[in-house]
């Protein structure tokens, strides 16, 4: 796997990844605070979400669960001290499609973090990982 970083200006970088997709990268800066786009570290966190997300709705895909949708809402805490690793993060995984197996959803997610993703599983190297999840019935409505 490869990527490209280039400084465009100030704080401002553009992040190129080996399969040609850019995303465009930086802290606030100057007096107005202008954020280009999220910072690096929110790439990370938004990774690690993006990462067990797609782990759950393959898993339940392949177990011929009919999930229509997945939402990884998380929340972390980061080290005050240099470096500013995440120390905590919570994975809020609300899940929805019809009349899905409390249990299937249950198994996938655990799989995800517990065996399948691998930024999850760096992530806990210097975090707490903790997770739950809710499930929308679409049946129902």
């Amino acid at each position: 796997m490869k990527a490209r970083i280039k400084w465009v200006e100030e704080r401002t970088f553009v992040g190129e990844s080996g399969s040609g997709h850019k995303v465009v990268l930086g802290t606030a800066f100057g007096p107005d605070g202008k954020t280009p786009g999220p910072s690096p570290m929110e790439l990370v966190l938004l990774g690690t979400g993006g990462c067990s997300a797609y782990d759950v709705v393959h898993i339940l895909e392949k177990g011929r669960e009919a999930v229509e949708d997945c939402v990884v809402e998380l929340d972390a805490d980061r080290a005050e001290k240099e470096p500013r690793v995440f120390t905590r993060i919570h994975m809020h995984f609300i899940v929805k499609g019809r009349a899905l197996s409390h249990d299937k959803v249950r198994r996938a997610i655990d799989l995800s973090i517990e065996k399948y993703c691998s930024a999850t599983a760096m992530m806990a190297k210097t975090a707490a990982v903790t997770h739950d999840f809710e499930i929308v019935d679409t049946a129902a409505k």
